[in-house]
């Protein structure tokens, strides 16, 4: 059985088309760029649920697992893990579909953790969580 896409309500955090300027010199999609998309959609999530700001402080347990090509439909998919009184981990799942094709894979995945950020730069509590 071939692994699908999460079932998410609402679907992909973010869907966008990976371009030529966005290749190396090999033809295959940058890395750094597949990451960006990641955070994109993680610190959307993130923003969400922070009820406003948010900054990226950690990224653990990325794994690359094939190349995204260009003009492939990359989308994220994420999802909430464990939140804190300042700080939201999401697990984010990416998948390339080729152009035109019916199937996607998976090409990376990873936790990001973002901090909720005040007004001042600084982390603050996050809505509806009580300080111990």
């Amino acid at each position: 059985m071939t692994e699908q896409p999460p079932r998410i309500p609402g679907g992909a955090q973010l869907r966008t088309i990976a371009m030529p300027r966005d290749a190396n010199a090999s033809g295959a999609i940058f890395g750094g760029w597949t990451l960006s998309q990641m955070d994109l959609a993680g610190g959307t999530l993130a923003a969400e649920r922070a009820g406003g700001r948010v900054a990226t402080v950690s990224i653990e347990a990325m794994r690359f697992l094939r190349p995204v090509s260009v003009g492939d439909e990359v989308s994220c998919y994420c999802t909430l893990g464990e939140v804190s009184d300042s700080s939201i981990e999401v697990k984010i799942e990416t998948w390339a579909r080729e152009r035109g094709g019916k199937s996607a894979e998976k090409v990376t995945e990873g936790v990001f953790t973002y901090v909720a950020i005040g007004e001042d730069g600084r982390p603050r509590d996050l809505p509806g969580r009580t300080p111990e």
